[in-house]
């Protein structure tokens, strides 16, 4: 931390970058409910872990809110129809990522006529197990791109141990502004949900680290005696688990430890606000929403979206494409993923669409390494990423691993910084792969 970051009084890692942040485009654009008038579709993988295996077959009748795959294990989740209609085909079906997974195809009839919720009762009558049982039934995973089934991450060996729950309110990806307009327009549901998982957590205190919108939430919590606001320094990527747990607790977790190791749970808003609504109102994970933005982007805005919504239907509501994009990715520039097609569903790690008018990466070429050391510097991981890259280059694997390769984040901050252009993080995450597989193969 920086002597300007200490008299802000404002936690933080050391590393990280402070990229172009776009969020002005939709940051003061209210959340917009949108309807989807084509088929919708629902992969049975929107998670790590087991797919969900389905429980509809080819022409059965379906409402909203219906559950119509169920769990395929301990981590996974069921899933649920968001529209009313007709079961039209079980096949496999591009998502955001790029691979083809076994879906459900739901002909939409536009009734949206609803299912019976999850049968629930006040919270202070729940058990622990009851909480986490309606959890899991509600088909809710971490929704802020990891999709790590929520009642597991919810579910430590020593539940004892955990001292700290911390709300990633840090939205450090550049243009998404979904869980700032969440807190902005649903901060009692977020407080609500934070006093949900609590308690789960007899020992725990619920921490809300924020970049922004730190009144309300501030004033939400000022007579909670186990909540409390943290106000975080605005850097990327300020909201990596590692980095926010080390910011907010001064604890150091690697790539072979979990949060709970150190006494922490950390969720992000979206799967909050989404607990909230599965404990106390029922209610399955059934929409989330989506930040669609960019310079290609006629009306960039945030939308509350029916899971299995097309995504190339949602940028229409959006206006539709300004000009020509040149490159449209799911989730964030650093760390999301270049879409070849929009003809693919909104799933419940879908938090962003962008649409850029210029691929100014793909413009780049790439020069030798004039051993500045930025990447070293700007690593939140303490890594060397030239280093690695030229091990990664020469498939090195035994260096790379003796140089703690497998700990590296993939944030992107080493290429964002490289005065060479060189694609560092492409190279060392394609050799991390080849590691981590390896060792499994042991």
């Amino acid at each position: 931390m920086n002597e300007e970051e200490k008299k802000m009084g404002l936690l933080t890692f050391k590393g990280g970058i402070h990229p172009n942040d776009g969020k002005s485009l939709a940051k003061d654009k209210a959340i917009v409910e949108v309807l989807p008038e084509g088929d919708l579709v629902f992969p049975l993988s929107q998670h790590i872990g087991a797919p969900a295996a389905p429980i509809v077959k080819v022409g059965d009748q379906v409402l909203k809110g219906q559950k119509i795959a169920e769990a395929g294990g301990f981590v996974s989740a069921p899933v649920y129809s968001s529209v009313s209609g007709k079961v039209k085909a079980i096949a496999p079906y591009f998502t955001p990522t790029g691979g083809k997974v076994s879906s459900i195809i739901v002909e939409n009839d536009g009734a949206y006529t609803e299912a019976e919720r999850l049968s629930t009762r006040p919270l202070e009558m729940l058990s622990k197990e009851e909480i986490l049982n309606l959890i899991a039934e509600a088909g809710i995973v971490g929704m802020g791109g990891a999709g790590f089934p929520t009642r597991v991450k919810l579910s430590p060996k020593e539940p004892e141990k955990i001292e700290y729950v911390i709300a990633n309110c840090a939205e450090c990806e550049p243009y998404i502004t979904a869980d700032y307009r969440r807190m902005m327009e649903n901060p009692e549901d977020l407080v609500e949900g934070m006093r949900v998982i609590l308690k789960l957590f007899d020992n725990a205190k619920g921490i809300f680290a924020v970049e922004d919108n730190i009144e309300k939430l501030e004033k939400l919590t000022s007579g909670e005696p186990r909540m409390e606001v943290a106000k975080l320094m605005t850097k990327y990527p300020q909201g990596g688990e590692r980095q926010l747990i080390y910011a907010v607790t001064k604890r150091a977790i690697n790539s072979s430890m979990l949060p709970a190791d150190v006494g922490c749970v950390v969720d992000n808003v979206e799967t909050i606000i989404h607990i909230y609504d599965a404990v106390v109102n029922g209610r399955p994970c059934i929409d989330r929403v989506v930040t669609v933005s960019g310079d290609g982007i006629m009306n960039p805005g945030n939308f509350k979206v029916p899971l299995g919504m097309n995504q190339q239907e949602l940028v229409n509501v959006a206006g539709g494409f300004q000009g020509t994009p040149e490159k449209i990715v799911s989730g964030g520039p650093m760390m999301g993923f270049a879409m070849f097609t929009l003809d693919v569903p909104v799933t419940k790690t879908s938090s962003s669409i962008l649409c850029m008018t210029k691929d100014e990466v793909a413009k780049y070429e790439p020069s030798a390494c004039i051993n500045c050391g930025r990447c070293i510097e700007a690593c939140p991981s303490r890594l060397i990423p030239s280093r690695l890259a030229d091990y990664a280059e020469r498939h090195d694997e035994a260096a790379f691993e003796k140089e703690f390769g497998v700990e590296c984040m993939e944030c992107g901050s080493c290429s964002y910084v490289c005065p060479a252009k060189r694609q560092l993080k492409q190279a060392i995450s394609s050799m991390r792969k080849t590691v981590l597989a390896n060792r499994k193969k042991k």
